[in-house]
């Protein structure tokens, strides 16, 4: 993965993307350049349009208004829950607190 974004730090600088020049970024982040590998990704490399691959890559999906508020009803919805059991361990504890003072009472 550090060979790829190495090449894509050469391409955005506007350099060659270059065995030396990828071993030269690999190597000033202090990693060890394996040299296979960076031979084959220049040659993969070398019939890719970086910027054309870059402009088509996955687009990451937005939340669209119906998934929006179909999160916002279940928010909603968990926060009644936990409102209701909150409530029913109130009423809970006062029913207990009646029995003890009928005991005592």
């Amino acid at each position: 993965m550090e060979y790829i974004y190495a090449a894509l730090m050469l391409h955005s600088f506007g350099k060659e993307i270059t065995e030396e020049n990828i071993t030269n970024v690999v190597k000033t982040a202090g990693a060890d350049a394996d040299l296979v590998r960076i031979k084959a990704l220049v040659s993969a490399l070398k019939e890719v349009n970086i910027d054309e691959a870059i402009s088509s890559a996955a687009v990451i999906p937005t939340a669209t208004p119906e998934i929006k508020k179909e999160e916002k009803k279940e928010e909603k919805e968990k926060e009644e829950k936990k409102e209701e059991e909150e409530k029913e361990k109130e009423e809970e504890e006062e029913s207990a607190l009646e029995g003890l003072g009928a005991l005592f009472g």
